[in-house]
């Protein structure tokens, strides 16, 4: 039987993605083991160093109270600080917890941020996998679906220009911030959701796995999601699929891994209390458990080349959560993966940019 319309649309977008070349991103989860204030500093200048490297795109995620898994309650401030300092480089929220928020006052933070960046906001917004943030703010985490789902059209409404409850329209309107939202999940509904709304998929660089197939690998849990985002996708609407892994690169690969050693037992050991860790596994246990990649540049694209997620997505945005090197490690990191493992992916990094990198 020949296919169908619908078929043909669904394979003519999975070729796009396949084929097209792919932006870079480095997602920073704002955890060097230092006081906050140096903290955001360190994030600051990694940043500015990506942008120098050549990479399209830098994330932040937003956290609530918790200092070890990104200590960065207000990402539109922060961000604020690296659009001052930068000029190319394309700044996203990766993302917005939006049921604990106002979603009219998220509209006007992003709409002003992004008027004065010169348009280069991401907005990438979540329902939040925090549960504890929810009691803290008086919210059950139950009713965070419904939540994110009324609070995401009123904020689309308000960026729109639309009226909103009692008449009002939000000033400045930016209706082109809808057209670069991005919604984070876990689940397959979650990313038909998105690919209905027509906004960018986020892929997270490490899942739980299904207690009833403990050896699944990333692809296996992330490929079915890309399948519905772009089966539910309007037409017309080109797929922007961004997957976020965990790479950390060295010219030493014992190096790396000794960081990796330290790095990965301490986030070992903050899951042993809710039962995803034993904190009896090997090194090579937790590299592979927490999907890190890491080692020599030669490494990482051997490492990365396993991923069929990778071939399907429109970006890669990478992060050394949670090995968690120094500071200069981390610049080093997004040099060689500029330089040698995104080319390699089929990622053209800036190449006016990274020639200025020494």
């Amino acid at each position: 039987m020949p296919d169908d319309g619908a078929t043909q649309a669904r394979e003519a977008k999975r070729m796009t993605t396949a084929t097209q070349p792919k932006r870079l991103g480095f997602f920073t989860r704002l955890l060097d083991l230092v006081a906050p204030a140096e903290r955001y500093q360190l994030a600051l200048a990694q940043i500015l160093h990506a942008e120098r490297c050549g990479f399209h795109a830098a994330w932040v995620a937003q956290h609530h109270f918790h200092e070890h898994e990104g200590g960065l309650p207000a990402p539109f401030v922060f961000l604020s600080q690296v659009a001052a300092r930068t000029s190319r480089i394309r700044l996203g929220t990766g993302i917005v917890t939006l049921p604990l928020e106002l979603p009219i006052r998220v509209a006007e933070d992003a709409a002003v941020f992004d008027m004065m960046s010169g348009g280069r906001l991401e907005l990438g917004i979540g329902p939040g996998g925090n549960f504890a943030a929810f009691r803290a703010f008086g919210l059950d985490s139950d009713d965070r679906g419904k939540a994110f789902a009324d609070n995401a059209g009123l904020m689309l409404d308000a960026l729109a220009g639309r009226a909103l409850p009692g008449g009002d329209t939000m000033y400045p309107p930016n209706p082109g911030l809808v057209r670069r939202m991005w919604q984070a999940t876990f689940t397959v509904e979650g990313a038909r959701r998105a690919g209905a709304a027509g906004d960018g998929l986020m892929l997270s660089r490490t899942q739980p796995r299904p207690a009833e197939a403990p050896e699944m690998t990333l692809a296996d849990i992330q490929n079915p999601m890309i399948d519905a985002y772009l089966a539910a996708l309007p037409p017309g609407c080109a797929p922007r699929i961004m997957a976020s892994r965990s790479v950390c690169v060295g010219d030493s690969r014992a190096e790396i891994r000794g960081f990796a050693a330290l790095g990965l037992a301490r986030f070992r050991d903050r899951l042993v209390g809710s039962g995803r860790a034993t904190g009896r596994e090997t090194l090579d246990e937790l590299i592979a458990g927490f999907d890190v990649h890491l080692g020599t540049p030669e490494d990482v694209i051997a490492s990365l080349s396993q991923d069929s997620t990778l071939a399907r997505a429109t970006e890669l945005a990478v992060q050394v959560h949670s090995v968690d090197p120094p500071h200069p490690f981390i610049l080093r990191s997004l040099e060689l993966v500029a330089q040698q493992v995104a080319p390699a992916l089929g990622c053209v990094p800036d190449g006016a940019a990274l020639r200025h990198v020494a």
